[in-house]
């Protein structure tokens, strides 16, 4: 009999390839609000500022110290700000673009619907635990036709609760009715998926696409969603 049950897996830069649908989002939006002639001459040092004025507005999302809201149009203003263009309307017009038409896109990780079906094959629930909000994440998963492999679909907004939290996994396992010795978390980040699922209880799958260097010791570790076949 085999050892796990239930599978939960992070979506965001694991499944969902997060960095190629936000760029074409944002090559998007350069076009269509004509960026470059208000003074964006440069995409690519558009693209590298935004990334990381997100990263930061995340971490202070996630530590509590700003709203969604917030979140969602600073990351705009900080980047355009960083083009001397001082335009809240723009910043708020690019928000809600970018919110709207980055769900849509459809580009995932190498090998993402052959390992979705061959887990769910051998009789595996599976289950996503996901920092971003409700109403986007299920959009995403509609729109690049994965929505019917997950049961449970748990959400930051929906449980109250972020990654790397105890408490969205507490959520994630009584929501789900699994049991915390039969299940196990995939995901792509060390301090958020990984970490915090370890401290939850849970044995942990790292997906390391980056080959990076992890601080602690995974449970499993792959370097392809292929690889994950020899864990289950």
């Amino acid at each position: 009999m085999k050892k796990y049950q239930h599978l939960f897996f992070d979506l965001d830069h694991t499944l969902w390839d997060f960095d190629t649908n936000a760029r074409q989002t944002l090559e998007n939006l350069y076009v269509t609000l004509n960026l470059k002639d208000r003074g964006v001459t440069d995409f690519e040092v558009f693209y590298r500022q935004y990334v990381l004025h997100n990263d930061k507005l995340w971490e202070r999302y996630r530590n509590g110290f700003i709203k969604v809201d917030e979140l969602r149009w600073k990351r705009m203003w900080h980047t355009l700000l960083d083009f001397k263009i001082g335009d809240d309307k723009l910043a708020r017009q690019m928000s809600d673009d970018f919110i709207h038409l980055l769900p849509t896109r459809k580009a995932l990780f190498p090998y993402t619907i052959e390992l979705l079906h061959y887990l769910r094959d051998k009789g595996y629930q599976l289950h996503l635990i996901t920092n971003g909000f409700q109403e986007t994440q299920l959009s995403k998963l509609k729109y690049a036709e994965i929505d019917g492999f997950f049961g449970k679909v748990i959400t930051s907004e929906g449980s109250n609760s972020l990654k790397p939290h105890r408490e969205i996994f507490d959520y994630a396992i009584k929501t789900s009715g699994a049991e915390r010795e039969t299940s196990i978390m995939i995901g792509d980040n060390i301090e958020i998926d990984i970490v915090g699922a370890k401290n939850a209880g849970l044995d942990q799958v790292f997906v390391n696409h980056l080959n990076e260097i992890p601080a602690i010791e995974p449970t499993f570790t792959v370097y392809s969603l292929k690889e994950m076949e020899r864990v289950f």
